[in-house]
């Protein structure tokens, strides 16, 4: 229909899995290098879960007192069952509950 367009969208997503590509196989060849003791390999070793806590902390935040009651009863069903879907799901049912019912 539009073939400069659709030549554009492929070099989009050609240069972005060129890119993806060049990052993964980047950090890979760069982490054989990183010291495997000390402060710089623990500060690595909290760094996934430093990310997933920056990226979740704030909306618990903007759900206020339902987004704190999801994650407390996220966490204790993982941690009772060891099932996180289910935690998942826990979670996700009290701020849909929430905002159903404008809670």
């Amino acid at each position: 229909m539009f073939p400069a367009i659709e030549n554009q969208v492929f070099l989009a997503v050609g240069l972005a899995a060129i890119a993806t590509y060049s990052l993964r196989l980047g950090g890979l060849l760069l982490a054989s290098r990183f010291p495997k003791s000390g402060r710089f390999r623990k500060g690595m070793d909290a760094l996934p879960g430093a990310l997933l806590f920056s990226l979740v902390v704030p909306t618990i935040v903007t759900e206020g007192l339902w987004g704190v009651l999801a994650t407390i009863l996220t966490a204790a069903v993982v941690l009772r069952s060891h099932n996180t879907l289910v935690a998942m799901l826990v979670g996700m049912l009290v701020i849909y509950v929430a905002r159903q019912f404008k809670l």
